[in-house]
């Protein structure tokens, strides 16, 4: 353990701190109305990593150099956090959800089930599960918002709020395990121990589908009573949505998944696609999730550099233990680490054995909904519904409480089947 190496802990644990003490910067902007500016910058989660990542960076030059400083930040990896800004604005956009409200409306007007229970029932279960086909960003994404005007914005029970939170993050991390390219974690060791997405939907996908399921089930039965008062269908309010225009909207989604190893080239999508947005406004909300997107790819952002600095410890530990125990430590450990930098640390041991390899993945995606942090598209989904809760803040332990049954369920599915 080198000094920078333990000051990268230290910071690393105060940045956890303050994601769970936003609550204490908004009192202070109460408190001292002079800088409440400050204090509520403070107080935005998506904000956190990204400010202690740039007090690493100072601490860094102070210790090592700017040359050493600025070494470190060019080796990095940043094309998650540009991938999920990229696929935010344009799954955001009017038309990909307007044909997913579409989708979703027709799938549930099939199931018998009264008022909004089918909408939310297939929102939380087949939305999650079409995220091993167009990321879990987008499926994030296009579920927060769908639920966000469906179910957030009626007046409903607080319990149910944080139920619906918890149990979309979880099934967001878990659904994405169907193929080797959505899910984060899996990506990240997908090439190097060779599982392809057969091998992804044979071992890992057809529980996780199960878990998906019957998460989304006991939710809808919990607060049927809440749920059953919500109309079955809403009038549409968008104006008419050409084919053409859809077909464009696709057309970019799917070009972004795509490319999503290719920065340079994705972003030059992104660009293309705010230009045709601008072009035809009123197929467009007032304004793209620009800010949300920036916001959510900060915070990714800041968990890298911040995550970077974390290597010698992690690694360590998960070294030290074996299949049966490794399990339980991915899925706590994914609670206060990014799970996809987990699983990239766990590749990097050699000569592991396939039960590790399926306890280390399973125990990831099993983890990713107990925290903001913990997967990758949950600072997406954060960002979207938040506005919804009181003081427009989602408190970190009403969410890992709501998160804790939908991760028993994934827990039974990946253990027991």
């Amino acid at each position: 353990m080198t000094t920078m190496q333990l000051v990268g802990a230290v910071l690393f644990g105060i940045a956890l701190v303050h994601t769970f003490s936003t609550k204490f910067f908004e009192w202070l902007a109460h408190r001292r109305p002079d800088h409440a500016g400050l204090w509520h910058l403070l107080g935005e989660v998506e904000i956190v990593f990204g400010f202690w990542a740039m007090v690493l960076m100072l601490a860094m030059v102070a210790l090592l150099g700017t040359h050493q400083a600025a070494a470190y930040l060019d080796s990095r990896n940043f094309t998650e956090p540009l991938f999920v800004f990229a696929i935010v604005v344009i799954a955001g956009s009017r038309p990909v959800l307007h044909l997913a409200r579409h989708s979703v409306g027709r799938v549930a007007g099939w199931l018998p089930l009264r008022g909004g229970m089918g909408f939310y029932l297939v929102a939380l279960s087949l939305v999650p599960l079409m995220g091993s086909l167009i990321t879990e960003p987008a499926a994030m994404t296009l579920a927060a918002m769908m639920l966000r005007d469906r179910v957030y914005g009626k007046g409903l029970s607080t319990r149910l709020k944080y139920a619906t939170l918890g149990v979309l993050f979880v099934n967001v991390s878990i659904g994405g395990t169907l193929t080797s390219f959505a899910a984060p974690p899996v990506l990240m060791v997908a090439a190097k121990w060779q599982w392809d997405s057969w091998f992804m939907l044979t071992h890992v996908g057809w529980k996780a589908a199960l878990a998906v399921l019957a998460n989304a089930l006991v939710a809808t039965a919990l607060f049927r009573r809440e749920l059953g008062a919500l109309p079955r269908t809403e009038k549409a309010v968008d104006a008419p949505m050409p084919p053409l225009v859809l077909l464009a909207h696709g057309m970019f989604l799917t070009a972004i998944v795509v490319l999503a190893h290719h920065p340079a080239a994705f972003l030059g999508v992104l660009l293309f696609f705010v230009g045709f947005a601008q072009a035809y406004p009123k197929y467009q909300d007032e304004r793209l999730l620009l800010r949300e997107g920036l916001l959510v790819a900060f915070f990714l952002a800041g968990l890298v550099v911040l995550g970077g600095q974390q290597q010698w410890w992690l690694e360590a530990l998960l070294r030290g233990m074996d299949a049966s125990a490794v399990y339980a430590g991915a899925t706590a450990l994914t609670a206060i680490t990014d799970n996809a930098a987990l699983t990239y640390l766990g590749s990097l041991v050699q000569g592991l054995s396939d039960d590790f390899k399926y306890a280390l993945i399973t125990g990831a995606v099993t983890g990713g909904g107990l925290t903001v942090i913990a997967n990758a598209p949950n600072p997406a989904g954060y960002a979207i519904l938040r506005g919804n809760f009181k003081d427009d803040a989602i408190h970190p332990l009403g969410l890992f409480i709501a998160a804790a049954l939908p991760t028993l369920t994934a827990i039974l599915a990946f253990r027991l089947l």
